[in-house]
């Protein structure tokens, strides 16, 4: 590869890096060529990009991106590695943990290293944890609820009420 297009790759990263918040980095060597395409296939469904990057170009990447908190993510640059950007923050954690239960010969796809919501997670132990992370529409839906509930108790009761004074 030239230096020229190494170059770009990198300025592309950096660009990328920058302008995500939600950034998983993934092993998925020793996956077969078609379990690789279906994690694919399940990544494009659910808005999640993959790129397969080497390793070298990656670091350089992280080292000239704006959040020096990054940089907690080299030391997971070992072996193959994929990186994920994504909308949702535990859109990935969770694809990855049902691609596992579907294939359960495989502990691959392997997080290695996370950036979430301005937190870094390192290792597959922290996979559970971020598949719990509550999605911003999880968390509207749920503040909703909990603002809907007294009103429809109250609502409730008036009914009930004008029930009871027809009968």
């Amino acid at each position: 590869m030239k230096k020229e297009d190494k170059t770009k790759i990198i300025e592309s990263l950096v660009e990328q890096l920058n302008k995500n918040n939600k950034i998983y980095l993934a092993d998925c060597s020793s996956l077969t060529v078609e379990s690789v395409n279906q994690f694919r296939r399940s990544c494009f469904k659910q808005n999640i990009s993959v790129t397969v990057v080497k390793n070298s170009l990656l670091k350089k990447a992280i080292e000239r991106a704006e959040d020096s908190r990054l940089a907690e993510l080299i030391p997971t640059l070992k072996g193959a590695t994929a990186i994920m950007f994504t909308e949702v923050g535990n859109a990935p954690a969770k694809l990855i943990k049902e691609f596992r239960a579907k294939n359960p010969k495989s502990d691959k796809p392997l997080l290695k290293g996370a950036f979430v919501e301005e937190n870094i997670y390192i290792g597959d132990k922290e996979l559970t944890a971020l598949a719990n992370i509550k999605s911003k529409n999880e968390l509207i839906g749920e503040v909703i609820g909990l603002l809907q509930s007294p009103i429809q108790r109250v609502v409730s009761a008036l009914g009930n009420r004008e029930e009871k004074d027809a009968a």
